[in-house]
């Protein structure tokens, strides 16, 4: 990212505009350009987003700087947030002056320490300054005799669109114009799902179809028209054409670059998405950067010749010379009398320790608070190990923060062990459902599938299956297609109207029993019968990946899954592979309360394979062969924990030994109380909702059958911890449900890799997801997506706010939000603890660089629990 200002045409050099660039010099400028966005999947696969991927090589702070510098996006919480953190004794004010004596030590003023001290303890209380006083006419005064601050060490503005410093004759800025234009034409070539007609030349490609109907697009005035006609038939060509007419140097291009990327992130980052997933799209954020800086070309053409339409980086004193009268306790007299040397320190002081410094100081107090609280709660008494052999039952749940209150209330009900791993369950496989052609991963996205597993049945059942599936699908098609035809479209509402204002009023009025009943009529009507799952590698030579699996592979992906969950020895009668899923009624957001990691993919598809593979006689005398021994009597069967209401739904359950049914009996005896538990505790934390007046599982099943629910639940909001560890570590600790928990026995990690890989994989992910949330809260109007009751489903990919507004990238208000005023998630940066001896953390962090960046960045936060119990943070 460069850091620099935007030139004139006068102070720009012939030898530096002078652009002839190979497409190939474009490329690697986009490339590098492209760090500052994030790829952008569909919203019907959700995917957990980390905003800041590309920039973690730059601490987090750097690029908070950057950021307000460019776009005024604040990566601090804000001071209403805060202080309701405080109130909520959630910051420990200790901690927030232990920062500020480590900051005033690390830097050097010329003002006495008593004077900075008392200061910055009135500032850090985040009032803002008195808007009388900002306007008094006695500190105008003092501003207008003061000579100029010292601006030498004051960064300048990065280089922004042209564009962005240009109004047209109603005052309107021309950035905001060609945003406009470029959603529209980035609609219109991405739609391929809602349109009922495509983009002419679509198969061309973005820039070819733009180029040859924008002679013709009637938002464009006649000379603006005529200015893009003869514009080049390659897209790198035309944006070195673009940049050249503009007079960009060949030196700033890359911010400039960057400055169009940032204008429409979202949309931006839908194309660079593209551009990863086929060759035929390849170039896509090439033709993007094309067409928009080719528009933005015709835009500015008029205005010409360019004035300075940005000037020298000058800094305010009005609210520097205010901020030490109102917290420096100055009075006017007393900043009159100072000499100008002395006056320019303390303004350079009171520029240092700016807004967004004092709001630093006070996430980094409200991080470690939460750290002390979490160490708190897991020291705060001695377990005895738990004897794993008497366990009648084992769950492995997925890593995701809603598992851990359903875990800890199942505990509490028997002799069950609770196990976390990365919900996919280490299984590399794209899933193929019955009756279906196409296949989706079911694996985090960070990787791709290496075998596809297909559903099957009898084929005279599966033939009667897809009878009924294709006329229910060519329903809903017709319907569909009379909608987007104009004259059938006329006779629609006569048609369809009494069974969707049917539908609508038993709908808003008795959403359950509705639900309900569509879905009863759905389920009896398709029938779909017993099915069977690909798990024998079939050989294929036409197939991109291989379905099913080798008989190798079925023991190295089972032995796999059991040392990354820890469930070598001591198995339980019955072991419970437990994905997870959530359900709810008119979401566009519905992928997301799935896996946050899979792209909207639920878990029980993975549970169900990996259940039927570790009940394989030839996969357990595989495993046998390496120490990990499995009873006959152990059977292992698959479930679903259904997040929105807390409920334990079985998908495999192969014949049972005795014990198993025993198990499997007391589970489904004391499953009602754990949902009532689950429900009750997770309801508690919605608004509006009374436990004392409301039945919590019916008020669960009604927030997620309700189609006017815009919070069916809260996902995972309030996130803030990834513990790395035996369950003895956090039995019995009530996480709030705030903790990713991932099972991890260093005793049985002697080379480190389990714990690389974890870092690695699932770490990952729960950082993308950690950023995502705290992206969303912060930042709402960039990276969050607005309102829900305000949303617009656009071309099948996203959301949007209106019909003209960015892609919208992040999660909604709903999400994050308690109310207009109080946010619910708290924005803090993910703790990663680890259970293991120091040096195992030493040689993770010295053999891996990109994670040791994300600690040394402020990307994430570290802790370690040695073997003795003892607490290091690093």
């Amino acid at each position: 990212m460069g850091v620099t200002s935007v030139s004139t045409k006068e102070n720009i050099k012939k030898k530096d505009t002078d652009i002839d660039f190979q497409e190939s010099d474009i490329n690697v400028l986009i490339e590098t350009a492209s760090r500052v966005i994030a790829p952008l999947w569909p919203i019907s696969t959700f995917v957990a987003r980390n905003p800041w991927m590309g920039l973690e090589k730059q601490s987090f702070d750097q690029v908070a700087g950057w950021l307000k510098n460019t776009r005024d996006v604040d990566l601090f919480p804000s001071a209403s947030m805060i202080r309701s953190a405080n109130s909520k004794g959630e910051i420990d004010e200790a901690f927030v002056k232990m920062g500020l004596q480590r900051w005033l030590d690390s830097h050097s003023f010329n003002i006495s320490r008593e004077v900075a001290e008392r200061f910055c303890y009135a500032a850090l209380k985040l009032d803002p300054l008195p808007a009388n006083l900002l306007s008094s006419h006695k500190l105008e005064k003092l501003v207008n005799e003061f000579s100029g601050l010292n601006t030498d060490s004051i960064e300048s503005y990065p280089m922004q669109p042209i564009s962005s410093h240009i109004e047209n004759q109603d005052g309107e800025r021309l950035v905001n114009i060609l945003d406009h234009h470029v959603i529209k034409w980035c609609k219109l070539y991405l739609d391929d799902s809602q349109a009922g007609w495509t983009m002419p030349n679509r198969e061309e490609g973005f820039y070819r179809a733009w180029q040859r109907l924008v002679q013709y697009d009637p938002a464009l005035s006649k000379k603006q028209r005529e200015s893009l006609k003869g514009w080049p038939q390659e897209a790198h060509m035309a944006l070195q054409e673009a940049l050249f007419a503009l007079e960009i140097p060949k030196s700033k291009i890359q911010t400039y670059l960057e400055g169009h990327l940032l204008s429409l992130p979202g949309w931006a980052g839908m194309m660079l998405w593209r551009s990863q997933q086929s060759s035929h799209e390849q170039a896509l954020l090439t033709e993007y950067l094309a067409v928009r800086i080719s528009m933005e070309w015709a835009l500015i053409k008029p205005h010409l010749p360019l004035t300075n339409q940005q000037s020298e980086n000058k800094v305010s004193v009005t609210p520097l010379i205010a901020s030490w009268i109102h917290w420096g306790d100055l009075t006017i007299e007393e900043w009159s009398q100072m000499s100008t040397a002395e006056q320019n320190e303390y303004l350079l002081f009171a520029y240092s320790f700016d807004e967004k410094l004092r709001r630093k100081l006070w996430l980094e107090a409200w991080e470690q608070t939460h750290t002390d609280q979490l160490s708190q709660k897991i020291f705060s008494k001695q377990r005895e190990t738990n004897d794993k052999k008497s366990a009648l039952a084992q769950f492995a749940f997925c890593i995701d923060v809603r598992s851990e209150p359903f875990r800890r209330q199942l505990e509490k009900e028997g002799p069950f062990e609770t196990i976390g791993i990365a919900g996919f369950f280490g299984l590399p496989i794209a899933t193929s459902e019955l009756g279906s052609n196409h296949s989706h991963s079911s694996l985090p996205v960070i990787l791709k599938p290496q075998h596809k597993i297909k559903e099957a049945a009898d084929e005279n059942e599966l033939k009667s299956y897809q009878q009924r599936k294709h006329a229910v699908n060519s329903i809903s098609n017709t319907f569909k297609t009379m909608k987007q035809n104009v004259l059938a479209s006329l006779l629609l509402p006569e048609l369809s109207g009494p069974w969707l204002s049917f539908q609508m009023v038993t709908r808003s009025f008795v959403p359950r029993g509705a639900d309900r009943f569509i879905r009863n009529f759905r389920e009896t009507w398709l029938r779909k019968p017993n099915t069977t799952l690909s798990l024998n590698h079939i050989h294929n030579t036409e197939a991109e990946i291989p379905v099913g699996f080798s008989e190798e592979e079925k023991v190295n992906y089972a032995r796999q899954a059991l040392k990354m969950m820890g469930l070598t020895k001591n198995f339980a009668p019955l072991v419970v592979i437990c994905g997870h899923g959530s359900k709810s009624t008119n979401n566009p957001y519905a992928s997301a309360l799935d896996c946050g990691a899979c792209g909207g993919a639920a878990g029980g598809f993975n549970a169900r394979v990996l259940a039927a593979l570790c009940n394989f006689p030839e996969v357990r005398e595989g495993l046998s062969s390496d120490g990990i021994k499995i009873p006959e009597d152990t059977v292992f069967v698959a479930a679903e924990h259904k997040t929105t209401v807390d409920e334990l739904h079985w998908i495999y359950v192969p014949e049972l030994s005795e014990a198993a049914q025993e198990a499997f009996d007391r589970i489904e005896s004391i499953m009602p109380k754990v949902s009532h538990k689950a429900n009750a505790e997770r309801l508690a934390q919605l608004p509006n909702f009374q436990s004392k007046l409301k039945n919590p599982k019916a008020e669960a099943h009604r927030f997620a059958e309700d189609w006017s629910e815009i919070r069916p639940e809260w996902g995972l909001a309030r996130n803030a911890a990834f513990i790395i560890g035996q369950r003895e570590l956090t039995q019995d600790c009530d996480l709030e449900g705030r903790a990713f928990l991932h099972n991890y026995d260093w005793k049985q990690d002697e080379g480190g890799d389990l714990l690389a890989n974890i870092i690695a994989g699932p770490g990952t992910v729960a950082q993308w997801i950690n950023l995502q949330y705290y992206a969303s809260t912060v930042a709402p109007h960039y990276y969050g997506s607005g309102n829900k009751v305000t949303q617009t489903v656009t071309a099948g990919l996203g959301v949007m706010q209106g019909n003209a507004s960015d892609l919208l990238a992040g999660l909604p208000w709903q999400s994050v939000m308690q109310s207009d005023y109080e946010a619910y998630h708290s924005p803090l940066r993910l703790l990663i603890v680890i259970q293991a001896p120091s040096e195992y953390v030493e040689r993770l962090l010295n053999n891996d660089s990109v994670f040791r960046e994300k600690v040394q960045n402020g990307w994430v936060r570290l802790a370690s629990v040695d073997p003795d119990g003892r607490w290091e943070n690093w």
